[in-house]
């Protein structure tokens, strides 16, 4: 029963801080989530400046997964170089093992005081970033709370004769040790709470030095390990940083354990408090794989071009839609813009290559039609998917109504994909199998309709990123010229056909039908132009006039 009683408390104990790792990410990330991303971009122009910008995100994250996860992004959009995403690497895992030093000089006793005052940011303030830095101090201060607990927890272990045992028999299998203690880190995702554990065993007086140097590298080698799970699916640019990364630590530990021993005793000779050492090896080892590995970044970095090749570059999944953006709405929101301009560049290729088989009868022109719909309505899903993984926690009221001004525009790009598939390219296919002509002013008519419906889409995608309420309400009013053009149109087409004239009796159906398709599909367009013209106080909830 006691032994159970003190598994629950050590179990607990290192649950609580990992919760208070995830807050202390959360609320930087509110707070500060934008800039730390935009300086890890910009922060890569040299290798100090690499290393750097490594370390301090990740003491401001308290996470160097989070950290690797960002850098690999940006390597896959081209933002920062193979190489000095590696140096960033090994900042982060320095930046790390700082923070767990930090962690680990005795200020458990600031931890009321750093919930307290969190609570109070939190509460008593309305700014996201505000409240973000609330969660940060919440989250620091639970995790001093947790190594006091860890210490409280791990004290009977002294007594305890089955983890003598135990410990006994891994003090003579050190590789079995970093093992374990690697999977562990990769199973809690996090090598900070692992030597944070090492830390309260070693305290307790339960570990030999040499199976305390054993754990620690064993918690490098396990930390390594998630960004390269979470990136499996990414672009090779991004699975080349975290699995390099991998690699540099894994070849740190290889060449370590086998000094662990050599090591226990040159710490043991120096003046380090003994109660320190696991932090103080965590310390010690990156700073060293750091010193080691920099000057061969250059050749890790090819040598990964070379384990991890290019692949076809894919053109029908998203581009922009970044999982590492979405604890930041603006970045995100911004990614998904990106991606919905993309996919109105769908939609104005296929206007063109219908309006040229329109013009030059040449059905070869319709034969990609299928396949840029298909990516037309498989963009719009993911984009969809993906601000609705947003939530509405830490979401501004006007980020939120711009995500749904996003999400309805690619909405109504996917109906326009769908009118010119399966409406216009199937009256263009019955023209040209069936020799038939329209008339001259027939012909006009739907070319000019035709060359106004690329010239709006062109000025909505301009409206749909710049917000102008000027082109929004310019392109409403073309909205009403094309309903007038349209009624045009067919009145003088009705006209022909009293006139007997046959050219237009052959294809009055077909004609009728572009028409009515055109004008949808300016329908469609004009959209994005109503949330910015509401915004304005510019429109009115019906055109009907009011009755005298």
């Amino acid at each position: 029963m006691q032994s159970t009683i003190v598994m629950v408390n050590l179990f607990g104990a290192v649950a609580l801080l990992l919760f208070g790792l995830s807050l202390v990410k959360e609320g930087v990330t509110r707070a500060f989530g934008s800039r730390l991303r935009a300086g890890l971009a910009r922060g890569t122009n040299g290798s100090l400046r690499a290393f750097a910008t490594g370390l301090v995100a990740t003491l401001a994250l308290q996470s160097s997964t989070a950290t690797a996860l960002m850098t690999a992004s940006f390597v896959e959009k081209g933002l920062v170089r193979s190489r000095m995403a590696q140096i960033v690497l090994l900042g982060a895992n320095i930046g790390t093992a700082i923070t767990a030093w930090i962690v680990a000089i005795g200020i458990g006793w600031l931890a009321p005081l750093f919930i307290l005052a969190g609570v109070m940011m939190h509460r008593m303030s309305q700014s996201s970033a505000r409240q973000g830095g609330g969660f940060a101090l919440v989250g620091i201060g639970l995790m001093l709370l947790s190594l006091e607990l860890l210490g409280t927890a791990t004290e009977p272990m002294r007594e305890s004769e089955a983890l003598a045992a135990f410990l006994g028999m891994l003090d003579n299998a050190w590789p079995v040790a970093m093992l374990i203690a690697a999977g562990l880190a990769f199973a809690s995702s996090s090598s900070l709470a692992i030597v944070m554990l090492v830390l309260s065993l070693s305290s307790a007086g339960v570990l030999s030095t040499g199976l305390t140097v054993a754990l620690v590298l064993g918690a490098n080698l396990g930390g390594a390990i998630p960004p390269v799970i979470a990136t499996l699916a990414a672009a090779p640019g991004a699975r080349r940083v975290t699995i390099g990364n991998l690699v540099v630590r894994g070849v740190g530990c290889l060449i370590a354990l086998p000094l662990a021993g050599l090591y226990a005793d040159m710490l043991q000779s120096l003046p380090l408090p003994r109660q320190k050492l696991p932090v103080d090896v965590h310390l010690l080892f990156n700073l060293a794989v750091a010193l080691i590995a920099w000057p061969f970044s250059g050749l890790l970095s090819r040598m990964m071009n070379r384990l991890v090749p290019d692949e076809e570059v894919s053109e029908t999944g998203p581009r922009y839609l970044d999982d590492a953006a979405l604890d930041t709405p603006v970045m995100a929101l911004s990614g998904a813009t990106r991606e919905v301009l993309r996919v109105g560049d769908l939609i104005e290729a296929m206007l063109l290559r219908t309006s040229a088989a329109f013009n030059k009868n040449d059905l070869g022109e319709l034969n990609d039609i299928g396949k840029m719909e298909k990516q037309v309505d498989l963009l719009q899903q993911e984009v969809k998917i993906f601000l609705s993984r947003l939530g509405r926690d830490g979401l501004s009221e006007e980020d939120g109504r711009r995500s749904i001004v996003i999400i309805d525009y690619a909405i109504n790009l996917e109906h326009m994909g769908d009118i010119i598939e399966k409406g216009i390219c199937e009256q263009i296919r019955k023209k040209v199998t069936n020799g038939l002509k329209f008339s001259d002013e027939g012909y006009h008519e739907l070319k000019n309709l035709f060359d106004l419906t690329l010239d709006n889409l062109r000025i909505a995608q301009t409206i749909f990123v710049s917000r102008n309420a000027d082109l929004a309400r310019h392109l409403i009013e073309v909205k009403v010229d094309v309903r007038h053009m349209e009624k045009r149109s067919a009145e003088r087409h009705l006209e022909r056909l009293r006139d007997g004239l046959l050219e237009s009796l052959q294809t009055s159906s077909l004609h009728l039908d572009m028409l009515r398709d055109l004008k949808r599909i300016n329908a469609h367009v004009a959209s994005v132009a109503y949330p910015i013209v509401e915004e304005s106080g510019l429109l009115t909830e019906s055109r009907l006039r009011p009755q005298a």
